[in-house]
């Protein structure tokens, strides 16, 4: 039995609180120690997890995707900003694209300092997986640059196990968050001049194609909640591309990626007749230009022409691996040499997956699949929302003097439209491929801005106790509610009186799926369902003041589906509010089923008033930082 009166209050003080453990925040770690030491500054971070195996490379990773080459005159910074740009269909913040690229390659470099094992060729140049992506063996990446955070830091200024739910406001600045402990009976308040805000995405606010004894297994890591999107939200923050939801093709059921395949073995992906659907239905990309003549061709577009063919009932789809690995092969003249290199080849297969998606060897393994013999299927997941990879979701910031147009700076690189609050990572929005070495290098650009604001604005902030101990109330109610109402039935996951967050789940996930745009509605929605959407969005919420937790682990769940539930309304009335289909493949709006670059070429922006609770939906210009 545990109640709110349980509760211990810690109060911590400090100048910069980074918010995650993650890439994003491991880079801010490393850089604010550095800037923090010369300027005085003291630097606390707070992970939800345990940092060497915390945010979305926590089981490693088989590539490095974000490397520009720069030094090597391999490529410009244009040519990234361009390739980023026309993947997300012309919606981008070109200035934050071009400051992550023009310093991204210097990340990498650290983390080669580290000791992360970069491949080679005989000449010692770097091994590339396409134009942008390096491979790695990569089974530590994470635990590499979390040591390197945690050196520079010190663990004494590092709480782990501590789950952030919101934050706290001097005004209209963001003094801080508050949280707890998942550990033990401590509520925690932080109290900072500046706050970097790094606690990822949002996965499981769809429901996910994964069941049963699958249920929570997920592409992108399934503890991410969230926390970023519900953090920037409550503290009135403008977010960004909340329409952009990411939705990859992966091997089925394990989520096994396919880059590697596509890239490094040159596989191709077929319907179930054998047909090529990316060359087969390459008519349908007229109806998207000038995107659909772009190469490489969108992410989202290479969806839609592989969701045409299950539509079409050509499905299911395959990656035909026993073809690309056995052609490789092949090449070898000698058949000693063929034999040896099927063998390597098999094993890089293999390989692949252990670095960073376990999962998927298994059920390999489970289900007979040799690569170099059989074809693997392949589908597309359910709906994420990422602000790093090909998705665009997160907080409108700043962005960097030099290089942002007027209206996209204002005074600090990377702060949101929260004085005093930073993103990085998944935490920031329209700055997408920045991947793992992209969003480390973003959190360092965050951090040594966020130390700068704390230099130019020593005052500490004024926190209202009373706002702290509503804010302690309200966050443990649900452990109080369920001491006070379980006896009303035998079973205590059945009440008439609360909810367990589990059961809140299934209903989220149930809203989105079937009036959102999920899987089960073939990634299509149209107004009227939206609005019916909302409709019971907004019984749930009346709902979520009578979630209940059991003990601390239900305590963090019920905040968790809290913050997905505002990263759903924040989803669904940016989709409402954008009146064409941008992203096919991401998902479809069947009312208006064109692209309208005329009214629409604009970044759909969305702040909710944390006094009133009124939402706001707001277009900005798509600005270039280039010429033409």
């Amino acid at each position: 039995m545990v109640t709110s009166a349980d509760f211990e209050t810690k109060v911590i003080e400090t100048d910069l609180l980074i918010l995650g453990g993650g890439m994003a925040a491991c880079g801010a770690a490393v850089e604010a120690a550095h800037w923090a030491k010369k300027n005085g500054v003291k630097v606390t971070l707070v992970d939800k997890a345990a940092m060497d195996r915390s945010g979305a490379v926590a089981m490693g990773l088989s590539a490095i995707n974000q490397y520009v080459g720069l030094k090597d005159g391999q490529n410009t910074l244009k040519d990234y900003v361009d390739y980023v740009r026309n993947d997300l269909m012309g919606i981008a913040r070109e200035d934050l694209v071009a400051d992550i690229a023009r310093h991204v390659d210097s990340t990498v470099h650290l983390f080669e300092k580290w000791g992360l094992p970069i491949w080679k060729d005989e000449e010692g140049n770097y091994v590339h997986e396409g134009r942008w992506q390096l491979m790695i063996n990569g089974e530590s990446y994470k635990v590499i640059v979390a040591e390197a955070a945690k050196n520079a830091l010190g663990l004494d200024n590092i709480y782990e196990r501590v789950f952030i739910v919101g934050p706290i406001l001097d005004g209209d600045k963001c003094a801080g968050a508050v949280g707890f402990s998942v550990r033990d009976n401590i509520f925690y308040v932080f109290k900072a001049k500046a706050t970097l805000v790094a606690m990822g995405g949002a996965v499981h606010v769809f429901k996910p194609r994964s069941t049963g004894e699958g249920l929570g297994r997920a592409w992108y890591p399934p503890w991410n909640s969230g926390s970023s999107a519900y953090f920037a939200l409550k503290a009135g923050a403008e977010m960004t591309c909340q329409e952009v939801r990411f939705i990859p093709i992966r091997f089925k059921d394990g989520y096994g990626p396919v880059g590697a395949w596509f890239l490094l073995f040159k596989s191709r992906a077929t319907n179930a007749f054998d047909g090529e659907y990316m060359q087969e239905n390459r008519g349908e990309l007229e109806k998207w230009v000038p995107y659909g003549k772009v190469k490489p061709m969108p992410a989202n577009l290479r969806n839609w022409l592989g969701m045409m063919d299950i539509m079409a009932g050509k499905g299911p789809l395959y990656m035909r691996t026993e073809e690309a690995i056995q052609k490789i092969a092949a090449s070898e003249e000698d058949p000693k040499q063929a034999k040896k290199k099927l063998k390597e080849l098999e094993a890089e297969a293999w390989e692949d997956f252990l670095d960073m998606t376990i999962s998927q060897a298994i059920l390999w393994a489970g289900t007979n699949t040799q690569p170099e013999e059989k074809s693997s299927e392949i589908a597309a997941s359910e709906p994420y929302f990422i602000g790093s990879h090909s998705g665009a979701s997160g907080a409108w910031v700043s962005g960097p003097a030099d290089i942002a147009p007027k209206e996209y700076n204002w005074g600090y690189s990377q702060m949101s439209t929260v004085p005093g609050m930073f993103c990085a990572g998944d935490a920031s929005g329209a700055s997408s491929h920045k991947f793992s070495s992209g969003s480390c290098t973003e959190g360092r650009l965050a951090a040594k801005s966020a130390v700068r604001y704390c230099v130019e604005n020593p005052d500490a902030p004024k926190v209202d106790d009373a706002q702290v101990e509503k804010l302690r109330a309200e966050i443990l109610k649900p452990l109080d509610l369920f001491e006070q109402e379980k006896g009303k039935l035998s079973d205590p996951d059945i009440n008439p009186v609360y909810m367990k967050p589990k059961m809140f789940m299934f209903r989220l996930q149930k809203i989105m799926d079937e009036y959102a745009g999920g899987v089960s509605a073939q990634f299509t929605t149209s107004e009227k369902l939206l609005e019916k959407g909302m409709e019971l969005m907004d019984f749930l919420k009346e709902d979520s003041v009578n979630l209940a937790a059991e003990n601390l682990h239900e305590l963090m769940r019920c905040w968790e589906n809290v913050q997905r539930m505002w990263q759903a309304e924040a989803h669904v009335r940016s989709v409402r509010f954008r009146e064409e289909t941008r992203w096919p493949g991401y998902y479809f709006r069947a009312d208006v089923p064109q692209l309208d670059d005329e009214n629409w070429k604009v970044f759909v922006n969305c702040k909710c008033d944390p006094a009133s609770g009124e939402w706001e939906m707001i277009k900005r210009d798509v600005l270039s930082i280039y010429d033409d």
